[in-house]
């Protein structure tokens, strides 16, 4: 029972037995009062008739004449008169009549008034003695109003009290469901702080309880800026800020190879006139100058959600995933390196940029040469110039868009799925990847291929309910499976339609919904911050897990891991990649999953390709992998 229900019970038990006692105790005492008055009564006027009789020296016949003439007026049940030798010589007893009292009241509360008795003589003769008792009918009548009177009257008393119960407990549940919405939130893993009530009692417990959370808080905070740093040492330029040359050849290398991969472009920048700026103004001033560059694609990266790296010397790179006007971004960019390094580089060229489209299972190195014959093409024109490299034909995208639409409709959509195993190769649950059959023809394509187009044309909700579908539909005709786990986009997650069809999917199929993983990349995340969040708490409630997928790549921006919420991360595999060889990276992954689990998480690494990344990771305390290296269970 809920402490707000204790709380109104204990006020209506209290005032229930405060009018209980105090009724009980009013009507006991009129009953006392009602008996002694009636055993005065009768006494009184037992002794008044006696006297009477006496005084007139009554025989047998007077006697019975006065008996009879007091208990006509109505107000006596019993006279009775007995001589001395205890014969009765007169007796006058009231029928019985209905009473307009209830007979349980009778029952309940009785009158037993003592009847009163006196002597009648003659002279120093007795004649007889008198017992008189009245009768109780009117006593009873008064009782019983006063009984009424006093329900009515403590009636009230307790609708008032009810009232102001109402009142004060009003005044007490909304600090009180703060406390507790706070408690719950951080059984969920949500660490939020809630508005201090005014009173003393839950003042002090939401003190406490803030004081606990500003504790974690800051404590997830020193161990995630600690992580930064190491993050940043791994894998970022010192100079600029920027990402290092493995680390944007490893996020390359996923564009191109991983399952989720969704293309891309690819821009190669170089500073021009290097070395004539290094003798020219000096260490110093050049260092600013690469700043100055850094800034501007770092800028430009943030607005289109890419990678922004220093390759080279005066090299710099920009790895745009998705659909993006490649060529008005390009645009953007010169624009912007040349507007801002005007002050450092005077008059003459600034920057050359070569740029090329990437495409599913392409060789990195190929794709390398490429852009960056694109670059050599451009610094050949002596002027700030773009080059794009030859790439291949592409689709129509309406058409393409169209086909997708009708294999969705159609039902032209499978699901496969691949395992995730904790350090003791056991299954933990299935990562899906969803197929899709275009134009009839008897070949399925990954729907990765067609994310540009679905970004683009806006179908990547209807992808991934069509994905959902399918997994609640394999997780029900298979109550044996672990779990499975589908990856949602970006525009999904902030779709509020797509949210509210979620749902109801989920409501429909609970038991499923129980087993079912959703992750979201860390990037739709941190675009998406408040819908994410919303999300997260109705995707919980309906009984399912949610994480971050790709995780790491944008650590620093998330800093409201902490009352998200979330049930496990999923490591990008550019934190994996060559771990065996990276102590930095090592140490931060075991880092971060100590971090994680104290937050009540699980973390995972995604695209593990060797053994060797494998034996590295269970040295870091994740709690399992998938990719290549990871085999079916036994």
């Amino acid at each position: 029972m809920s402490m707000y229900r204790q709380m109104w019970l204990a006020i209506i038990l209290s005032t229930l037995l405060a009018l209980l006692g105090g009724l009980l105790a009013s009507t006991l005492n009129a009953r006392s009062y009602l008996t002694e008055q009636l055993s005065a009564k009768n006494t009184d006027n037992a002794n008044a008739l006696a006297l009477a009789l006496s005084q007139q020296r009554a025989d047998a016949v007077m006697v019975e004449l006065a008996v009879s003439a007091l208990f006509d007026s109505g107000h006596y049940a019993l006279i009775r008169v007995v001589d001395p030798l205890g014969k009765t010589t007169v007796e006058r007893i009231a029928p019985v009549t209905a009473r307009t009292v209830p007979a349980w009241f009778v029952r309940v509360l009785p009158l037993n008034a003592a009847p009163g008795q006196a002597q009648i003589s003659s002279g120093w003769t007795q004649l007889g003695t008198l017992t008189l008792v009245s009768d109780s009918h009117f006593a009873y009548l008064a009782l019983w109003k006063s009984v009424v009177q006093l329900v009515v009257a403590l009636g009230l008393s307790g609708l008032l009290g009810g009232f102001l119960g109402v009142m004060i407990l009003r005044r007490l549940h909304e600090p009180l469901q703060r406390v507790i919405k706070q408690a719950s939130d951080i059984s969920e893993r949500r660490f939020v702080l809630i508005d201090v009530p005014d009173v003393p009692e839950l003042k002090q417990l939401a003190l406490a309880m803030n004081s606990m959370v500003t504790r974690l808080k800051a404590m997830f905070a020193e161990e995630a800026q600690r992580l930064e740093v190491l993050r940043i040492s791994a894998n970022y330029d010192p100079l600029t800020g920027l990402a290092n040359r493995t680390f944007f050849l490893t996020q390359l290398l996923d564009s191109l190879d991983t399952e989720d991969a969704a293309g891309g472009t690819l821009l190669l920048v170089r500073l021009a006139n290097f070395s004539r700026h290094h003798q020219r103004l000096g260490a110093p001033a050049v260092n600013e100058l690469l700043k100055t560059f850094a800034l501007v694609l770092e800028q430009h990266a943030a607005q289109a959600n890419a990678v922004a790296a220093r390759v080279g010397e005066s090299d710099f790179a920009l790895l745009v995933p998705g659909p993006t006007g490649a060529h008005d971004m390009a645009s953007k960019l010169l624009a912007g390196l040349v507007e801002a390094s005007a002050p450092l580089t005077g008059g003459g060229p600034v920057a050359y940029i070569g740029m090329g489209k990437l495409q599913h299972g392409q060789d990195m190195a190929g794709v390398m040469a490429q852009v960056s014959g694109a670059l050599v093409a451009a610094e050949a024109t002596g002027d700030n110039a773009i080059r794009e490299a030859g790439g291949e034909t592409i689709d129509d995208d309406h058409q393409t868009a169209d086909l997708i639409r009708h294999a969705l409709a159609s039902g032209q959509v499978r699901q496969l799925s691949f395992p995730v195993l904790d350090q003791k190769g056991q299954l933990v649950h299935r990562d899906c990847t969803t197929e899709l059959m275009l134009d009839g023809k008897q070949a399925w394509q990954p729907t990765r291929h067609f994310r540009q187009v679905g970004e683009a044309f806006q179908l990547m909700p209807l992808m991934d309910l069509s994905a959902i579908r399918l997994a609640l539909g394999k997780l029900g005709s298979e109550p044996g499976l672990a779990g499975l786990a589908v990856s949602l986009s970006a525009r999904s997650v902030s779709d509020k339609d797509f949210r509210s069809r979620l749902l109801e999917m989920l409501k429909g199929n609970y038991e499923a919904a129980r087993r079912l993983w959703l992750e979201v990349p860390e990037a739709a995340v941190i675009q998406h911050l408040d819908s994410f969040r919303e999300f997260v708490t109705n995707i919980r409630k309906a009984g399912s897990r949610v994480g971050l997928g790709q995780f790491g790549r944008h650590f620093s921006q998330v800093d409201a891991l902490h009352d998200l919420g979330l049930d496990f991360l999923k490591v990008d595999s550019s934190l994996v990649r060559g771990l065996q060889y990276s102590t930095d990276n090592q140490l931060f992954l075991k880092s971060l999953a100590s971090v994680a689990h104290k937050m009540g998480m699980q973390v995972y690494a995604d695209g593990v390709i060797d053994r060797a990344e494998l034996t590295a990771l269970q040295g870091a305390g994740l709690d399992g992998a998938s990719g290549p290296a990871v085999k079916e269970p036994i």
